[in-house]
């Protein structure tokens, strides 16, 4: 079945710009989550929600 759970988008998509964050650190971060949002189809809720993450996430998390 190609339903995927609710949530289920947004995490992969955190998965993947985490994954391009560790192979490319110098990435724009921004241009990361744009990519995110068009390959993982996701709504502007969850592009602000991916904004907000990666950039209140802290150095010791």
């Amino acid at each position: 079945m190609s339903i995927l759970p609710e949530g289920e988008q947004l995490r992969r998509a955190m998965k993947w710009i985490s994954d391009k964050r560790v192979d490319n650190p110098g990435a724009s971060l921004f241009k990361l989550i744009e990519e995110a949002s068009l390959k993982f189809d996701l709504p502007p809720k969850d592009a602000e929600f991916l904004v907000r993450f990666f950039t209140e996430k802290g150095p010791e998390k």
